[in-house]
C-alpha cells in the first residue's frame, strides 16, 4: 500500500470491511512506517506566514492545532467513517462527550427533542436534566412503538435520539421505521450504536442520519482508554459538529486515538466471537433464571427485528432474578471468573447490577418506568472459553438457589 492510499476514498470505498478495519485511514510519513505513527504534539509549525493564513481560512489543507485535528486522530476518524459507511467522522474524548456534542451542536433554546425511555443512565440525564436547563423541551417515548414517535412530533422537533439495543433492557428500536418518520418531518435522527459497533450494526444503512459511539467499548474493546465518535454527512460534521467541537474542546488525545486504531484491527474478530459466546452462555442462563433479555433468543419479543438489523447478537444481555437486589448482589459476589464491573464491550466478561451502578442516579421511579428492576443484572460476554463462563455461572447460580 502506498503512503496515502488509506486516505483515498476512490480506492478505500471498494475495500471490504475487514480490509477497511486494518488499512482504512492510514497515512504514512516519509519514514514509511507500517503501524500508524503516533503524533504526540499539541501544535504545528509552518514554513511561512502565508501558509498559516491559508490554513486558518480553509484555503489550504493541513494541521493547525491538535484541538482541531491531529494526524493520528485524523487516521482514526477516517477509519471509523469507512467502517460506518459515513461521509465523515469526528472523535471525542469519551462516549458521553460524543453523545453531548452530537446533540448540543444542533439544538437551541426553543427546540424539541424526542428520546427513548430505555437508555444508558447518562444519556437519559442529558434529556432529563441538561437540555431542559438550556430551554430544549424533551419528550420520552417507548422506542419500540412507532406510533409514539409519530405522536410526539411537534413543529419545533429537531432531533430523535435513541439507542438500540437499549442499555440494559435490550429493547430493540425499528431503525428504518423511526428514520422514515423523522425524514417525513425534517427531523435529524441520532443513534447511539455502542452496543454493536459497525461490526454488528450500521444504522445509516437503515436511514439514520447521525451515529454516535462510545469507542471505549467494542472499538477499543480491551478496557484501555476512553474515546467517542460521531459519524454523519460531511455537511453535518463540518457545519454543525465541528464549530461546536472547535470551540468547546472535547477532543480525543492522539495516544488514545492510536490505541483505538489498534483495537479496530481486531474489532470484527472480537465482536463476532463475543457474540458467539454470548449466544451459547445466554442459552444456558435462560434455563436457570426467571427471565432473560437476549435479542437472539426466541423469548425476546423483538427477536426478528434484532436479527434483521444486527449481523450477530452482540456480547451483551441482561436477566432478572426474583430475589431483588439481595439475590442479584449475592450472585455477583459468588462469581469466581467473571468480573464485577460496569464496563461493556471488553474482551473480558463483566457483570453489573444496573440499579446500583450505571442507573443508580435515576432513582427508583425512573428506573421502574424504564423496566430496570432491583433483580436485573447485565453481562458483557468476553473472549474466554464459553464453557468456562458457563461453569462459573453454574456454580454462582447454585449458590443463590437457582
Amino acid at each position: 500500500m502506498k503512503r496515502t492510499t488509506g486516505q483515498d476514498r476512490t480506492k478505500t470505498r471498494n475495500w471490504r470491511p475487514a480490509t477497511r478495519a486494518i488499512r482504512g485511514g492510514t497515512w504514512r510519513s516519509e519514514m514509511g512506517e507500517t503501524s500508524e505513527a503516533l503524533f504526540l504534539t499539541s501544535g504545528f509549525s509552518y514554513d511561512d506566514a502565508a501558509t498559516v493564513a491559508a490554513r486558518f481560512m480553509g484555503e489550504e489543507e493541513g494541521m493547525t492545532y491538535s484541538r482541531l485535528q491531529n494526524p493520528t486522530v485524523a487516521m482514526l476518524e477516517e477509519r471509523i467513517a469507512l467502517l460506518e459507511g459515513a461521509e465523515a467522522c469526528r472523535t471525542q474524548a469519551s462516549g458521553m462527550a460524543a453523545m453531548t456534542a452530537a446533540l448540543l451542536c444542533q439544538l437551541s433554546a426553543g427546540d424539541h427533542m424526542v428520546t427513548a425511555r430505555a437508555a444508558f443512565g447518562s444519556c437519559r440525564w442529558l434529556g432529563d436534566h441538561l437540555l431542559p436547563r438550556f430551554g430544549v423541551e424533551v419528550t420520552v417515548v417507548d422506542a419500540g412503538d412507532l406510533a409514539q414517535w409519530e405522536a410526539a412530533v411537534r413543529p419545533n422537533t429537531k432531533v430523535f435520539f435513541f439507542e438500540t439495543p437499549a442499555n440494559p433492557t435490550m429493547d430493540i428500536a425499528d431503525l428504518a421505521g423511526v428514520a422514515a418518520i423523522a425524514r417525513a418531518h425534517g427531523i435529524t435522527t441520532v443513534v447511539d450504536n455502542a452496543f454493536c459497533s459497525p461490526a454488528l450494526q450500521r444504522p445509516m444503512e437503515f436511514g439514520i442520519d447521525v451515529v454516535a459511539y462510545s469507542a471505549t467499548k467494542l472499538m477499543d474493546g480491551q478496557g484501555r482508554v476512553l474515546a467517542g465518535a460521531v459519524c454523519g454527512s460531511a455537511e453535518f460534521i463540518n457545519d454543525k459538529l465541528m464549530p461546536f467541537q472547535r470551540n468547546t474542546g472535547p477532543n480525543l488525545s492522539p495516544f488514545n486515538a492510536w490505541v483505538v486504531l489498534k483495537g479496530l484491527e481486531t474489532l470484527d474478530l472480537r465482536a463476532k466471537k463475543q457474540s458467539e459466546n454470548a449466544l451459547k452462555v445466554g442459552q444456558f442462563v435462560a434455563g436457570r433464571v426467571p427471565r432473560i433479555l437476549h435479542p437472539w433468543l426466541d423469548s425476546h419479543p423483538q427477536q426478528a427485528l434484532a436479527m434483521k438489523q444486527m449481523d450477530a447478537c452482540g456480547p451483551i444481555f441482561s436477566f432478572v432474578l426474583d430475589g431483588g437486589r439481595a439475590q442479584a448482589h449475592a450472585l455477583l459476589d459468588a462469581l469466581e471468573l467473571i468480573d464485577i464491573s460496569n464496563n461493556i464491550g471488553d474482551s473480558r466478561s463483566l457483570m453489573c447490577h444496573p440499579a446500583s451502578s450505571t442507573h443508580h442516579n435515576m432513582g427508583p421511579e425512573a428506573r421502574e418506568a424504564m423496566g430496570i428492576g432491583e433483580g436485573m443484572l447485565r453481562i458483557n460476554i468476553g473472549l474466554e472459553d464459553a464453557d468456562d463462563l458457563i461453569e462459573d455461572f453454574d456454580q454462582a447460580l447454585r449458590k443463590v438457589g437457582l
